[in-house]
């Protein structure tokens, strides 16, 4: 939010579509919580600690050197937005309101905007000032979001099968040194 940038990973996990709509999960979500969630509500923390991890073991995963590192924490962010996606369907039930299916007419628009190249918070913050439409703006983010951490998840498994791990890979290394030697 500060406008800064990490010059050795520019383009690298920031620019990834997941990533960026984790980080509008996060931003979305702290609004989110101040406006519609009691402050003395467990439930707020939980769902910004929620938000927060989908986004941050995004990044921390691809910082990471080997498959296994990867995938483990990929999986973490995969595991913390669908926790996310359980407490806004949750907040819906709870209070009432409608959980859209994903052909009604407002999901349909929202469901457009993942498809922009540039977007941002901005994108979503008009739909901040209902708890229906908030809440189910964020339902088919989520859902979008944990889509394409799937199909990473899935490439990054295949790729670790096809290459082998790290360790793996050092130790192949080692050897064919210790071969020349």
């Amino acid at each position: 939010m500060n406008g800064l940038n990490s010059s050795a990973h520019e383009g690298g996990y920031k620019s990834l579509p997941f990533f960026k709509q984790s980080e509008i999960i996060y931003d979305f979500t702290v609004e989110f919580v101040e406006k519609y969630i009691d402050y003395k509500s467990r439930t707020k923390d939980q769902m910004v600690q929620a938000a927060r991890s989908g986004k941050q073991n995004i990044a921390e995963g691809y910082l990471q050197k080997s498959f296994e590192g990867k995938l483990k924490l990929l999986g973490v962010a995969r595991g913390s937005l669908e926790e996310l996606l359980n407490d806004y369907q949750d907040y819906l039930r709870q209070h009432q309101l409608l959980i859209w299916d994903k052909n009604n007419p407002q999901a349909l628009v929202i469901r457009k905007i993942a498809y922009k190249i540039y977007k941002s918070y901005n994108d979503y913050k008009n739909n901040i000032n209902s708890p229906e439409t908030a809440a189910n703006t964020m339902i088919i983010l989520i859902n979008q979001t944990n889509s394409l951490l799937d199909q990473k998840l899935r490439w990054t498994q295949e790729k670790f099968v096809k290459e082998g791990g790290f360790r793996e890979n050092l130790f192949k290394k080692r050897k064919e040194y210790l071969e020349k030697c």
